[in-house]
C-alpha cells in the first residue's frame, strides 16, 4: 500500500488560514511564550503548554492563550525529559555522520514529543511511532520548513528595506510569522496524528492476535 503524502501547499494554505482565523489568541500566547521562556522552572511548564497548544490546533480547537500556564503540564517530567534526552542524544549521535543523518533524524523524530502527551505512549515508543508515521514524507516535512522559513525571510527583507521604520516591522513581522508556524505545525500534526492512531490500531490487533494464538486449549 502507497504511502499517503503530506500535501505540502495545502498545510501551508490551511496552517496561514488558521493562523488568521485565531491570530490573537496564537499571537498572545507566543508572546506569552517568549516572555517566561527564560524564567526557570516554569518554561518548562509553558514549554509542554505550547507543545499541547499544537495538539489543540491539530485537532480544530480554539486557542487558549494563558492554557500554557496549567499546573497539569507539570505531570510526569520524568517522562517528558527522558523523551528529550533520548532524542537529542540519537540526534547528536547522527550528527557525527556528516550531518545529514542528523537532519534526517531531526525530521523523522519531530512528533515525538507531541505523541507522548496525547497518545500517552512511553518515551521510546513516542520516538518509534514518530519515525513510522513520517515514513516516506520527511522530504515533504522539510520543505514544509524551508518554503515558510523562505516567505518569512523575503517579507522580513522587504520590510527590513523600509527607511527608519525598517527593523521594527522586521521584528513584529517575525513574532507574527511565529504564530502562523505554530498554526502551521499543528496542521502536520493533525495529518500525522491520524497515520499514528492507524499504526497503533494495527499494532494492537497484532497483539491480540499472537495473545490469542499463544492461548493453548486444555482438554476437558
Amino acid at each position: 500500500m502507497a504511502t499517503e503524502k503530506l500535501d505540502i501547499m495545502q498545510t501551508i494554505r490551511e496552517g496561514i488560514l488558521y493562523g488568521l482565523k485565531n491570530f490573537f489568541p496564537l499571537l498572545l500566547m507566543v508572546i506569552l511564550y517568549a516572555v517566561t521562556v527564560w524564567i526557570p522552572y516554569l518554561n518548562i511548564g509553558t514549554t509542554i503548554g505550547l507543545y499541547k497548544a499544537v495538539i489543540g490546533i491539530g485537532r480544530g480547537e480554539t486557542i487558549d492563550p494563558t492554557a500554557i500556564f496549567a499546573k497539569e503540564n507539570f505531570k510526569n517530567l520524568s517522562g517528558f525529559f527522558l523523551l528529550l534526552g533520548l532524542l537529542y542524544m540519537g540526534i547528536t549521535v547522527a550528527c557525527f555522520f556528516i550531518l545529514i543523518p542528523g537532519l534526517v533524524m531531526s525530521i523523522a523524530w519531530g512528533f515525538a514529543v507531541y505523541f507522548f502527551l496525547d497518545k500517552k505512549v512511553s518515551p521510546l515508543k513516542s520516538l518509534q511511532l514518530s519515525y513510522d508515521s513520517t515514513f516516506g514524507n520527511k522530504w515533504r516535512i522539510f520543505l514544509v520548513g524551508l518554503l515558510c522559513g523562505l516567505l518569512i525571510s523575503v517579507i522580513c527583507g522587504i520590510l527590513t528595506a523600509i527607511p527608519k521604520v525598517g527593523m521594527v516591522l522586521c521584528g513584529v513581522a517575525a513574532i507574527l510569522s511565529c504564530a502562523i508556524m505554530v498554526a502551521v505545525e499543528g496542521v502536520m500534526y493533525d495529518f500525522f496524528s491520524k497515520k499514528a492512531d492507524e499504526i497503533l490500531s494495527k499494532k494492537e490487533k497484532e497483539e491480540q492476535k499472537e495473545e490469542e494464538t499463544d492461548i493453548v486449549p486444555t482438554e476437558a
